[in-house]
């Protein structure tokens, strides 16, 4: 019993170090996206909620759920699995934390240890039109399962259960990403690591950003540059702005930065493209993109909206131009933007940014 436990706490620990490794990488995680998780017996130990995976060394962002109750839920297409902090064993999470929004999807795969990332190599394949046939050829003698858009929670976790096969290992998520699983930590990241590989591009290589239009165009109003140069790609590089321009195409741009982009006309200024959103009583943007010249920021944003604007810009920069791309629908951007978990998860970002401030 004692070797057990102390393989357990091993296991444990190994996933606290790999949870940190990817949520450092911005082309693997960004702000509080992605999540690991260990099943020990009956017990899913997931990550919670608006936790960001880097700080897994530094925070407890760990929540223990009772796994049997919250597959059955999903089996009987309970509206009970939309919320797994029911199925959390309070005597083990003293924080009172909530588990992952995508707690179904780890408890669904049978294998002991589950990433989920939103790889941004894996997400410029995942908005294509074609993109489980372009993806079909890279992971070619692969167990692996192309799953279109759902939104996450319930609807998510029920088109997986009708896809995946008794030894899948492999989801591709349509316009959100990755999920690989194996029996332990080590062979997760080995696999994590080999499926990146097999999907990445090369980006486009992006002008730089014209940093003194830029602050001509912020003078009087409430924007700044961005914390994150890489930002600017998405304005400087005219493909990616067009693409930027033409709607949304995954979650956490929604959550974090609005639905869609807004790209400055010719002549306008930050203060004019808030005085307009404000006119036509809209949200005055997080992000403002001029083309050719890079972005601008509201000065309140937090950390995880500067996060999914860098994002954005790596995705756009791997995806080609003649690609056909499936964005977001209104309805989608509606059921997240209203959605009590997401909401959630955008007031821990919120909190976080104040602390950090």
């Amino acid at each position: 019993m004692a070797d057990r436990q102390e393989r357990e706490t091993s296991e444990f620990e190994a996933l606290r170090s790999l949870s940190a490794r990817v949520g450092a990488d911005p082309l693997l995680v960004q702000a509080a996206g992605g999540n690991t998780s260990l099943k020990q017996d009956a017990t899913l130990w997931i990550k919670a909620s608006g936790t960001w995976l880097m700080n897994a060394l530094r925070d407890e962002i760990f929540v223990p759920v009772r796994m049997a109750p919250l597959l059955q839920a999903v089996a009987d297409i309970d509206s009970a699995a939309e919320k797994a902090e029911a199925f959390a064993i309070a005597e083990l999470n003293p924080g009172g934390l909530r588990p992952s929004i995508e707690t179904t999807v780890h408890a669904l795969m049978p294998q002991r240890v589950v990433v989920h990332v939103h790889c941004v190599e894996t997400i410029s394949l995942a908005v294509q039109a074609n993109a489980e046939a372009v993806i079909g050829e890279r992971l070619r003698g692969l167990d692996w399962v192309f799953v279109p858009y759902c939104r996450p929670g319930l609807p998510l976790a029920r088109a997986i259960a009708e896809r995946r096969g008794t030894a899948t290992d492999i989801l591709v998520l349509g316009n959100h990403g990755l999920v690989v699983a194996a029996e332990t930590v080590a062979e997760a990241e080995t696999l994590l690591g080999r499926v990146c590989g097999l999907l990445a591009r090369t980006p486009r290589k992006a002008p730089a950003a014209d940093t003194d239009a830029l602050l001509r165009l912020a003078a009087g109003s409430d924007f700044r540059l961005p914390a994150m140069p890489e930002a600017h790609a998405a304005a400087t590089d005219l493909e990616s702005c067009r693409m930027a321009a033409a709607g949304t195409l995954y979650p956490d741009h929604v959550i974090f930065l609005g639905e869609g982009s807004v790209i400055a006309a010719p002549g306008d200024t930050a203060a004019t493209v808030a005085a307009k959103a404000s006119a036509e009583n809209r949200a005055v943007p997080v992000e403002i993109l001029f083309p050719g010249k890079g972005v601008l920021v509201r000065r309140d944003a937090n950390a995880g909206a500067e996060a999914l604007a860098r994002c954005l810009a790596d995705v756009t920069a791997r995806i080609d131009g003649q690609a056909g791309l499936r964005y977001l629908s209104a309805q989608d951007a509606h059921q997240l933007i209203n959605w009590d978990a997401e909401k959630y998860r955008q007031e821990l970002t919120r909190r976080m940014g104040a602390k950090l401030q």
